[in-house]
C-alpha cells in the first residue's frame, strides 16, 4: 500500500465522523494557542518592563539619600543643626570635580510637589525639580521643543523652566507654551522649552514635571539641604560597576563615613536590575509555556480516546483489510496518519487563532510572539498525535483477521 493511498484512506477516516474530529481539533487549537499566546505575553511583559528599565538608562546610577538630616548646610555639607554630614548640592560639585576615571557627569536634583497655573488654568501636586543642565543630555529628559536653562542660568538662579508635555497640554491647550509664564505656587516663570514625550515607568507621569535650575528651586521652594538625589552618568554601559565603586569610594570620604553599614545613601545600578528583570522575566515565561504545555497534553490524550473508539468502530473494515493482505505497516500508519492529521489540522487552528488573539491587549499588555513558538508549538503539537495515536494504531495492526471479523 503506497504512502498516497495510505493518507487518502486516512482523510477519509477523519471525515467520516466530522464533529467528533471537529471537537479533537479543537483540543489541539487550544493547546497550541494556548502555548503561543503564553508565551508572548510573558515575552511582550518582559519587554514592557525591560524597556521601562531602559528609560531610566542603563548606563546611569541613581543616588538616594536615606537621611537628610535638618536644616539648611555648609558649604562642606555638613548640616547646620547637626553634625552628620548629608548629600547636598556641594557634595555633589566636589563629586563631580574628584577626577574619577568611570564617571562623565554627577547630576543633582533636588524634588517638590506644588501647584503650577498659566493665566487661566491651575494643576495641583505637579512634581517640580531642580537640577543643572546636564540633566537633559545625560537622562532620558530630552528637549522636545525650545531649549534647556544654561549654567549662567543655574548661576544667576533664573526663573526659567522646561515643562513637560501634559503640563504644556494641560495648561496651554492648542497653543505654543514657549516665552509665556507660569506660576509655581506664586513665583513666574518663563518657560524655555518643552520635553520630548516620555513612556510611564509607574504611578508618576513622567510628563507632568516642571524643570527649573537647581538653585532657584532651592532658593525658592525646598531650602539648601539635602538633594533628592544625584544621577550619575557613567562613561559608558560597560563600566557603570566601576562607577559605582569610584562613587562610593568618594561619597564615603566626603561625608565622613567609615563604617558601610552606617552609610547614609543608597545607589540603584540600572544595568544589574535590567539584568536582575530579563532573568526573572525568562522564568516567568517558562513558567507560562510550561502551564500552556498541559493544555496541550491534555488535547494529546483527548487524540488516543478519539483513536481508540476509531479502532473499535472500523474492527470489522480492520479484519478485511488484513484477510485480504494489507500489512501490518498498512494499517499502522493509516490510523498514525489520521491522529497525525487531526494534530497537524487543530495546530495549525490554533496558531492562527495565537496570531489574532496577539492583536489585542491582555491585561494591559501587548503580547509579543517568539518566533521559534509557532514551529515549537505546531511540531509538539504533531508529535503529540503520533506519539499518543501510536497505542491505537498498534492495537490496530495487531489484530488477528479471524478476531476482527467477528467482531461485531
Amino acid at each position: 500500500m503506497s504512502m498516497v493511498e495510505i493518507l487518502r484512506s486516512a482523510m477519509r477516516g477523519v471525515l467520516s465522523n466530522k464533529l467528533r474530529s471537529i471537537l479533537t481539533m479543537l483540543g489541539v487549537m487550544i493547546g497550541v494557542a494556548s502555548v503561543i499566546l503564553l508565551l508572548a505575553v510573558g515575552n511582550g511583559s518582559a519587554q514592557q518592563v525591560n524597556a521601562a528599565i531602559t528609560q531610566l538608562g542603563t548606563n546611569t546610577l541613581t543616588v538616594r539619600p536615606t537621611s537628610t538630616g535638618g536644616g539648611g548646610a555648609s558649604t562642606t555639607g555638613t548640616s547646620t543643626s547637626s553634625s552628620q554630614k548629608v548629600i547636598t548640592r556641594d557634595v555633589a560639585t566636589e563629586l563631580a570635580s574628584a577626577g574619577l576615571g568611570h564617571v562623565a557627569q554627577v547630576i543633582p536634583q533636588v524634588s517638590t510637589s506644588l501647584t503650577v497655573a498659566s493665566s487661566t488654568i491651575s494643576e495641583t501636586s505637579i512634581n517640580v525639580v531642580g537640577t543643572t543642565p546636564q540633566y537633559f543630555t545625560d537622562t532620558t529628559a530630552k528637549i522636545g521643543g525650545g531649549a534647556a536653562f544654561t549654567a549662567a542660568d543655574v548661576t544667576s538662579a533664573a526663573k526659567v523652566a522646561v515643562i513637560g508635555q501634559t503640563i504644556a497640554t494641560a495648561l496651554f491647550p492648542g497653543q505654543s507654551p514657549i516665552g509665556q509664564t507660569i506660576s509655581v505656587s506664586g513665583t513666574t516663570f518663563t518657560v524655555t522649552g518643552v520635553l520630548a514625550q516620555q513612556s510611564s515607568t509607574g504611578f508618576q507621569d513622567p510628563n507632568s514635571v516642571v524643570v527649573a535650575p537647581i538653585s532657584r528651586v532651592q532658593q525658592s521652594f525646598t531650602g539648601f539641604g539635602a538633594v533628592s538625589t544625584l544621577t550619575v552618568a557613567a562613561t559608558n554601559s560597560s563600566s557603570v560597576s566601576a562607577a559605582q565603586g569610584e562613587i562610593e569610594i568618594e561619597l564615603n570620604q566626603l561625608l565622613g563615613i567609615t563604617d558601610p553599614t552606617t552609610e547614609t545613601y543608597t545607589i540603584t545600578n540600572q544595568s544589574t536590575l535590567l539584568a536582575t528583570q530579563a532573568s526573572s522575566a525568562a522564568s516567568f515565561t517558562v513558567l507560562l509555556g510550561a502551564v500552556a504545555a498541559i493544555s496541550l497534553l491534555v488535547g494529546g490524550i483527548g487524540v488516543t480516546n478519539v483513536m481508540l473508539v476509531t479502532v473499535t468502530e472500523r474492527t470489522r473494515e480492520i479484519g478485511i483489510r488484513k484477510a485480504l493482505g494489507a500489512a501490518k505497516g498498512a494499517i499502522l500508519g493509516q490510523f498514525l496518519a489520521e491522529a497525525a492529521t487531526l494534530t497537524l489540522v487543530g495546530g495549525l487552528l490554533g496558531v492562527i487563532a495565537a496570531i489574532i488573539g496577539a492583536q489585542f491587549k491582555i491585561n494591559g499588555t501587548t503580547p509579543i510572539i517568539l518566533g521559534f513558538s509557532i514551529p515549537l508549538a505546531l511540531g509538539v503539537s504533531v508529535a503529540i498525535g503520533v506519539f499518543f495515536g501510536v497505542y491505537p494504531a498498534g492495537r490496530a495492526a495487531n489484530m488477528r483477521p479471524i478476531q476482527a471479523l467477528r467482531a461485531v
